[in-house]
């Protein structure tokens, strides 16, 4: 049977820029192909392609050699407990810390979760049970308040990576940028606990100088994401250290501080940990 590819350069060249793509220099696009890892990326989807959810999960984190240390466990509220929860991390990598993540949680509660994750991921076949699926490179954009909206009256646990990009290296300290405050709202509104988690790991120094040049030239396209594949190849073996902490009560987003002051809060809580 033919090996079908998921991910084709020459065709998402196409449908981005339609006839035009056919001036885009050879070497440009090999280049492409080589920092996206096009075969590579298509030979673990066509073997792993009768998996999904949380078993595809595992089998990405096997197949990128992460070494997890999982430091308190503990605080993992007890499936059972007949409650629904949100959990919140930080980004530090982009793509391999959503997979360690959801095969960990997704382990834990059964496959009762849900991500909010943008459209790119959402062309991984095995993560479409898991997914809901939110563009943030086109025009859906403004569907995000529905699909958020939809996770969080569903009967999943949630987990979001609140910073939206991942981590960028600024005046020499690698950190999210601002998070954003959606799931402290909702959170509240739907009376989940909040879960925090603290994800060790960085990607290369190349990779935050393009996205530091990238803010300076102040590009719409997210060049820096092209690039996150790459380093997830550049992360392969390496040791990571996930933290949890203890569920923060809906209850403790009062009024004293706006939704995004809370937001800023459990930010400083997660890099804490």
């Amino acid at each position: 049977m033919h090996m079908q590819k998921t991910i084709d350069i020459d065709k998402i060249l196409h449908s981005k820029m339609g006839d035009k793509a056919r001036h885009v220099p050879r070497f440009l696009v090999n280049w492409l192909k080589k920092t996206v890892h096009e075969d590579e990326v298509n030979e673990f989807l066509w073997r792993t392609r009768d998996e999904e959810g949380v078993v595809w999960l595992e089998s990405c984190v096997k197949y990128l050699e992460m070494n997890i240390e999982l430091v308190g466990k503990e605080n993992l509220p007890d499936p059972n407990d007949g409650k629904l929860y949100t959990f919140v991390s930080n980004h530090p990598l982009g793509g391999a810390d959503g997979v360690a993540l959801g095969a960990i949680i997704g382990r834990h509660y059964d496959g009762k979760f849900k991500y909010l994750v943008n459209d790119l991921l959402m062309n991984l076949p095995g993560l479409a049970p898991v997914c809901i699926p939110i563009n943030k490179t086109g025009k859906q954009g403004r569907s995000f308040p529905q699909m958020v909206e939809t996770g969080f009256a569903s009967d999943n646990h949630m987990l979001m990576f609140p910073a939206g990009l991942c981590s960028r290296k600024q005046d020499g300290v690698i950190r999210d940028l601002e998070w954003t405050k959606t799931f402290v709202k909702k959170s509240v509104q739907t009376q989940r606990d909040v879960v925090p988690i603290h994800f060790s790991g960085q990607n290369s120094d190349k990779f935050y100088r393009i996205a530091n040049i990238c803010k300076a030239l102040n590009l719409k396209f997210n060049v820096a994401m092209l690039f996150l594949v790459d380093e997830m190849y550049k992360n392969v073996g390496k040791d990571f250290r996930i933290a949890i902490g203890k569920p923060i009560p809906w209850q403790t987003f009062d009024k004293s501080k706006s939704a995004k002051e809370w937001a800023q809060y459990v930010k400083e809580e997660v890099y804490k940990l």
